[in-house]
């Protein structure tokens, strides 16, 4: 048996920005699925509600993950990104909650402006 020697087990190290950045994450992908259950009648909020989310989800494991099957351009990234917030504050608007939808959005694209100053460093 062999012990590993150095930091083996020990990853990067999780900061707020990254637990704020999920959490934006899983806000406007909650917010496609309300959406989807809410805004439709049966069976299509069945086909949207889960729908909507995993399209979102597709979109940021190929593009926008930290080990994305496509790798763009830092802009294109920024702009995928912001694309998909906006599709979750629309979507709360689009339910008549357009303050929670305005607050997700805000939330959102603050914690992103944080984090590409981050990155851009």
């Amino acid at each position: 048996m062999s012990s590993a020697t150095g930091s083996a087990g020990v990853g990067p190290r999780v900061t707020v920005l990254d637990v704020l950045r999920l959490l934006s994450e899983l806000l406007a992908f909650g917010s496609l699925c309300a959406w989807g259950f809410l805004a439709w009648p049966l069976p299509w909020s069945v086909v949207w509600g889960l729908g909507a989310p995993i399209v979102a989800i597709l979109v940021w494991a190929l593009f926008l993950s930290p080990k994305a099957v496509f790798a763009l351009p830092r802009a294109v990234r920024t702009l995928i990104e912001l694309l998909v917030f906006v599709s979750a504050t629309l979507a709360l608007w689009a339910l008549g909650l357009p303050w929670a939808g305005l607050a997700v959005g805000a939330f959102c694209v603050v914690v992103g402006v944080f984090v590409l100053r981050r990155e851009l460093r």
